[in-house]
C-alpha cells in the first residue's frame, strides 16, 4: 500500500526544520565561540600586549633622540667663567641598519662592518673590536660609541658618512662641560660625570638648578628606514640650567693657591695645606684652597708627584688617591687649631669682663692645672694683654679660659659656631669634635684656651674668627651670591643677615688692638706687608704622640677696620727645612699673599714717613737731558744715581723710563757712553741677611725689592724666597723681589 503523499511532505518539512535548527545552532555556537576568540585575542592584542606592540610600531616608525639641555655656566664674583657647558655630539649606531646595508645585494655599501669599525676607532679614539661587538646586537637601534665627541671630531665622523654612504652611524647634539680655568678653585667647583650630573663641589650641591630640562626630537621613519622629511618630525624644546654667580675671585684665589702650593712644596707637606680668604664683614668667600688640587677637565688622573708616587709603589689604589685629591680640606677634614684658636679665648675673656685692657699677667714658663704642667715657649716673664697674644703665651690664655669657667667657656664655643659647623653652602662639612660637656674637667678647659685637645674645620674656625673682629657678628661662610635662569632673572639673592651677635664692637676693638700686635712685634711679624696694618694670629699643633704638628696663620687687613680674613693651614711639613711653626714658615706665605691681594681689592696702603721713602716707584725718563737735569729728576723720585761716561746729555739708563721700583734704589744713567747690552745672572740669595743680599744684588748690576718682616733690631732675619731662580740670565736693573723671614719666630 503506497503512503500518502501529504504525510510524506510533512515528514520532510519537519526533517528540514530539524536540519536548519541544528544548524542555527550549531551556527551560533561556532559563531558565539569565535566571537569569544576574537575578543579575547584582541583583548590580548590591544589591552594586554598594547603597551609593547605600540612600542615596538613606534620603533619601526619613527626615531627618538633625547636633547641635552645646556647645564648652568658658573662665574666668579667678576664674571669670569669658571664652569661652562659647550656644544659636542655624541656618536652612536644603529645595529640594524648597518646589518640591513650589508644585506642589500642590489645596492651593495662601499664600505663593511670592520672598515666602519676601523676608521671611526682611529677618528673617536675607541677601542675597534668595542665597536664590532656593538655591530652585534642588531636588533638594536641605538649604541653609543662615543659621548659628546668635540666639533672637531663629529665633523670627521661626518665627512667619512657622506664619503662612502654610510648608514647607520648617527650623531645627536649633546653638551661637554669645560673648566676655563683647569685646576684653578677645583675643590669648591666640583665636577661633572659621564651623564653631565653634578658629582662634587658646587656642581653637586646646585646639581637641581644647574642641570635643566631635557629636550625631544622625534623623527618618523620610512619602510626603508630613512628618516623622512622634517614635517614629520617633532621637536620638544629643552630647558638650559640656571646659572651660579659666585663669590670667588679668580685673582686673589690664583694668588692664594700659589703660594700655599709653593709653601707645601718647599716645606714638603705631607699632609698638604689649606686656605680660605674672607669677606670679613659678610662672610663671603672669596678664595677657598685645599693643596693638592687637580684638573676639573681631566678629574680622574693625578696630578700631585707625591700621590703618583704613592700609586707607583702600590701603597695605596688610584681610587683611593683620587677621593684624596678630590677632599675639600678646608670643609671636609677637621684638625686642632693651636693657638690661632687663641682669638677666641680672648674675644670671650674680654666680653665677660674677665680680662681687660689693663690686664697684666707673670708668665714662669709653665702652668700646673690639675696637677698636670703646661709648658709655654720661653718664660715671658710680666706681660701687658697685647704682649701675652703678641707672645702667644698658653699660660696666660689657659687663665683666661680658667677664669670665665666650664660652663661659659662652653656656651661661647657653641655661640661662635663650634659645634654645630659653619653653614657654608657646599656638600661635606665636617663637624667638630668635642667633648661631652658632662664630662669636661678642669685640664680639659685649660687645653681648649689655647686650642688644643678639640678639632675643627679651618671654615668654621675662620668664620668664627671673622666674628671676634668684625664687631662681634657671626656670619655664615658662603660662596654662591646668587642664582641667574636663562632669561637673565634673578631666582636667589643670598641674604647678609647675620647669624647672631657674640661680642661687642668694644671687645672686637680691643681684640683687633691685640692681634695687630702679633703681626707688628710678635710671633706674627713675618706676614708684615709694608704699607698695610695687619692684625694676625700664629698657631701650632702637634697631632697627639705622632711627633707630627699643623701649623697654621690667621690675618686680616686692616688691622683698625678689616675688610679681609684670611687662614691658612700646612699639615705635616718637614721639620729639618725649616722652623715648623705657624710663624715661622706659613706666616711669610701668608704676608705674600696680602701683599698681592690688597692692592687688587683696592685696599690702599698707608705708609709711614719711612716707609715712603723706601715705597716702590716709577722711574723718570731722562733720556736727552742733561747730566744735571737728570740728576735732579731721579733726586725729586726719591731715587739715588749714578752717571757713566763724559757726556753733557744722557743717552741710555737702566731701568728705562717706566719701571716700577723700590724708593733710595740706584739708577744708571750713561752719558754718551754705550749701554752694556749683556745680561745679569741672578745671584742665590736664600738663607743671607738683608744687608748681605743687598750688597750681591747690586754688585750683579740688579735691584732688590724686601717683603715680610721689616724688624731690623733682629739678628736672625733672612732671605726665604726670591722672585727670579738663581743662575738665570735677565736685564741689568731687572728687580729681584725677596721674602724675608724671622728663623727664630716660633708658634
Amino acid at each position: 500500500m503506497s503512503q500518502n503523499p501529504t504525510r510524506k511532505s510533512e515528514q520532510v518539512r519537519r526533517a528540514n526544520r530539524v536540519i536548519k535548527n541544528r544548524t542555527f545552532w550549531l551556527m551560533l555556537i561556532m559563531g558565539v565561540l569565535l566571537f569569544v576568540i576574537l575578543f579575547f585575542k584582541l583583548y590580548s592584542l590591544q589591552i594586554v600586549q598594547h603597551d609593547e606592540l605600540q612600542a615596538k610600531a613606534a620603533n619601526q616608525q619613527m626615531r627618538s633622540t633625547v636633547v641635552t639641555a645646556s647645564r648652568g655656566t658658573i662665574y666668579d664674583r667678576n664674571g669670569n667663567v669658571m664652569a661652562i657647558s659647550a656644544t659636542a655630539e655624541t656618536v652612536f649606531l644603529s645595529p640594524m641598519e648597518i646589518e640591513e646595508a650589508q644585506s642589500d645585494k642590489e645596492n651593495p655599501p662601499k664600505w663593511t662592518k670592520e672598515f666602519l669599525a676601523k676608521e671611526l676607532a682611529r677618528i673617536l679614539s675607541v677601542n675597534e673590536e668595542g665597536i664590532l661587538k656593538r655591530m652585534d646586537n642588531t636588533d638594536s637601534q641605538y649604541e653609543v660609541i662615543k659621548l659628546r665627541a668635540d666639533e672637531e671630531l663629529a665633523d670627521q665622523v661626518r665627512e667619512l658618512i657622506n664619503e662612502y654612504e654610510i648608514r647607520g652611524v648617527y650623531m645627536v647634539t649633546d653638551t661637554k662641560r669645560y673648566y676655563p680655568y683647569s685646576s684653578l678653585a677645583a675643590h669648591v667647583i666640583g665636577f661633572v660625570g659621564n651623564d653631565n650630573t653634578g658629582l662634587y663641589g658646587l656642581e653637586a650641591r646646585y646639581e637641581e638648578e644647574l642641570e635643566g630640562q631635557t629636550g625631544l626630537v622625534v623623527t618618523a621613519k620610512a619602510a626603508n628606514e630613512h628618516d623622512m622629511l622634517s614635517e614629520y618630525e617633532q621637536y620638544f624644546a629643552e630647558k638650559n640650567g640656571n646659572d651660579l654667580v659666585l663669590t670667588l675671585d679668580t685673582t686673589v684665589q690664583y694668588y692664594l693657591e700659589k703660594n700655599i702650593a709653593e709653601m707645601a712644596e718647599k716645606h714638603n707637606a705631607g699632609q698638604g695645606a689649606t686656605g680660605i680668604v674672607l669677606n670679613a664683614k659678610t662672610g663671603a668667600i672669596l678664595a677657598m684652597a685645599s693643596y693638592p688640587t687637580y684638573d676639573l677637565n681631566d678629574y680622574g688622573a693625578i696630578q700631585n708627584a707625591r700621590l703618583k708616587a704613592a700609586i707607583q709603589s702600590k701603597q695605596v689604589s688610584l681610587g683611593d688617591m683620587q677621593l684624596r685629591q678630590w677632599r675639600n680640606k678646608t670643609l671636609n677634614d677637621t684638625y686642632e687649631p693651636g693657638s690661632t684658636f687663641k682669638i677666641l679665648t680672648l674675644a670671650a675673656a674680654l666680653e665677660e669682663g674677665v680680662i681687660d685692657m689693663n690686664t697684666t699677667f707673670d708668665c714662669p714658663g709653665y702652668i700646673k692645672v690639675s696637677d698636670a704642667t703646661i709648658h709655654c715657649t720661653s718664660k715671658h716673664g710680666h706681660e701687658t694683654i697685647q704682649q701675652t697674644a703678641a707672645n702667644s703665651c698658653n699660660p696666660a690664655f689657659i687663665t683666661y679660659g680658667l677664669r670665665l669657667g666650664n660652663e661659659k667657656f662652653y656656651e661661647y664655643m657653641k655661640a661662635f659656631g663650634m659645634m654645630d659647623g659653619s653653614g657654608v653652602d657646599l656638600d661635606g662639612e665636617a663637624k667638630g669634635i668635642f667633648m661631652d660637656p658632662s664630662k669636661f674637667s678642669q685640664l680639659d678647659l685649660a687645653c681648649y684656651a689655647f686650642g688644643q685637645n678639640f678639632n675643627i674645620t679651618p671654615i668654621a674656625l675662620v668664620a668664627a674668627q671673622a666674628a671676634c673682629i668684625n664687631g662681634g657678628y657671626l656670619h655664615e661662610p658662603y660662596v654662591v651670591e646668587k642664582i641667574v635662569d636663562d632669561d637673565g632673572n634673578v631666582v636667589y639673592q643670598h641674604d647678609n643677615t647675620p647669624i647672631r651677635k657674640i661680642v661687642s664692637e668694644k671687645t672686637s676693638a680691643n681684640v683687633r688692638e691685640c692681634l695687630e700686635t702679633v703681626v707688628a712685634s710678635g710671633t706674627g711679624k713675618n706676614g708684615q706687608v709694608a704699607g698695610y696694618r695687619i692684625g694676625g694670629k700664629t698657631g701650632t699643633a702637634d697631632k697627639g704622640k705622632t711627633g707630627k704638628v699643623v701649623v697654621s696663620f690667621t690675618c686680616f687687613a686692616p688691622a683698625d677696620d678689616p675688610e679681609i680674613i684670611m687662614l691658612i693651614t700646612m699639615d705635616e711639613p718637614d721639620e729639618s727645612i725649616m722652623s715648623a711653626s705657624g710663624g715661622g714658615s706659613v706666616a711669610p706665605y701668608s704676608g705674600k699673599v696680602m701683599a698681592e691681594i690688597l692692592p687688587y681689592l683696592g685696599i690702599e696702603p698707608t705708609y709711614t714717613a719711612e716707609e715712603l721713602l723706601g715705597a716702590d716707584t716709577t722711574v723718570p725718563n731722562v733720556v736727552k737731558l742733561t747730566v744735571d737735569e737728570a740728576r735732579q729728576k731721579i733726586k725729586d723720585r726719591g731715587l739715588d744715581c749714578r752717571v757713566v761716561g763724559g757726556g753733557d746729555r744722557i743717552t741710555d739708563q737702566t731701568p728705562l723710563g717706566g719701571a716700577v721700583i723700590p724708593g733710595k734704589s740706584t739708577v744708571i744713567l750713561y752719558a754718551g757712553e754705550k749701554k752694556p747690552d749683556t745680561q745679569c745672572t741672578v745671584p742665590n740669595l736664600v738663607g743671607r741677611t738683608p744687608s748681605e743680599a743687598n750688597t750681591i744684588v747690586s754688585n750683579a748690576g740688579l735691584l732688590l725689592r724686601f717683603s715680610g718682616t721689616t724688624d731690623s733690631s733682629s739678628g736672625s732675619i733672612r732671605v726665604t724666597s726670591q722672585s727670579e731662580t738663581a743662575g738665570s740670565k735677565v736685564a741689568a736693573g731687572t728687580v729681584i723681589t725677596v721674602q724675608l723671614s724671622d728663623s727664630s719666630v716660633e708658634d
